[in-house]
């Protein structure tokens, strides 16, 4: 039975992606920080539907807990199909108000940890038969917006990481990025701002999340000779200025 680790799974894109590979037949290893609750709700959900679910928590800001998972992990799957980085972070912040630590974690939890994570879980993935890393980036990484500086930065350096990993682990392990563009509104938007937004996107509507879970389930199941590559999710907002 094929495995695929999820970080970040508890909600909306991560508990998403984790259903679609449950029904293709994937048995999870699913992680949480703050959202460990719905994450043992997906599980029981999950097993359900007659899938073996284990569960993570660890704070990936901090090193030590992104070693630490990262061997619980290893030692758990000695063989692992599917690495979904999802968990990610967030903020809005003028860029000069950005602390250091504001920077520091924003690069912690975006880039560092799938860097470590990947890193510290490569043995699993090498003996597993066609495995597949994917990375969860975002238009931000490669189009400029005011007041996330930091953001912006982390996901770039993940679309670097991205290109490198599928030169560097080729030809066993695969690595991708999947870049959804607006699938689920944060709550505190308000209508204009949501407007605004979909203004900008040619199809006239926001995505959902299912969106983004069935390209990870079509890079693990259907595709592959495709490494290397960023597949953008975003109704077509990133093909116009």
């Amino acid at each position: 039975m094929a495995t695929a680790f999820i970080t970040g799974a508890g909600v909306r894109i991560g508990s998403a992606v984790a259903r679609a590979l449950a029904r293709a037949g994937y048995d999870l290893a699913l992680h949480a920080h703050r959202s460990v609750k719905p994450l043992e709700v997906l599980a029981a959900e999950l097993q359900g539907l007659g899938r073996q679910v284990s569960l993570y928590s660890a704070d990936l800001s901090d090193p030590r807990g992104v070693d630490e998972l990262g061997a619980r992990v290893r030692d758990a799957h000695p063989t692992l199909d599917v690495l979904v980085h999802n968990a990610g972070l967030f903020e809005r912040v003028a860029f000069e108000s950005i602390s250091r630590e504001q920077y520091r974690t924003m690069l912690a939890v975006n880039l560092d940890a799938p860097f470590f994570l990947t890193q510290a879980l490569l043995p699993s993935l090498r003996a597993a038969a066609q495995p597949l890393v994917v990375h969860l980036t975002d238009i931000g990484g490669e189009r400029a917006v005011s007041h996330y500086a930091h953001y912006s930065v982390s996901k770039a350096a993940l679309l670097m990481l991205t290109r490198a990993l599928a030169v560097e682990l080729a030809p066993h392990v695969r690595v991708n990025a999947v870049s959804p563009g607006t699938v689920a509104f944060p709550e505190d938007f308000d209508t204009a701002a949501r407007e605004a937004i979909l203004r900008r996107i040619p199809m006239g509507r926001e995505g959902s999340v299912e969106d983004i879970a069935r390209v990870v389930v079509f890079l693990a199941r259907e595709a592959p000779y495709i490494t290397g590559q960023v597949v953008a999710v975003d109704g077509g907002r990133s093909a116009q200025l």
